[in-house]
């Protein structure tokens, strides 16, 4: 059984994705999580932790740090501010 050198193949990957998104692929990803966790929060009433898994961060902790760097507030007053009529929400 042949091992592969995950390094010489990681780099060329790395490259490739940041030629093709312009960015890292961890900003990426956190930038997918965040826009899945502003969807969730527009379109549910599902609870902040609960978003933070289905989006991937993981604890509510972790959603409230993301949305607080990238946004400059908080999931629960995104939520309000974005969908201050219920009936918009689905």
């Amino acid at each position: 059984m042949s091992r592969v050198n995950t390094r010489t193949s990681v780099k060329p990957f790395i490259r490739r994705f940041r030629e093709a998104t312009g960015s890292t692929v961890v900003k990426w990803l956190a930038s997918e999580r965040l826009a899945r966790a502003q969807q969730l929060l527009e379109t549910t009433d599902l609870p902040i932790e609960q978003i933070a898994t289905e989006a991937g961060f993981g604890t509510g902790l972790s959603l409230r740090q993301h949305f607080a760097a990238q946004l400059g507030t908080l999931p629960s007053a995104y939520r309000r501010n974005f969908c201050g009529d219920d009936s918009r929400r689905l």
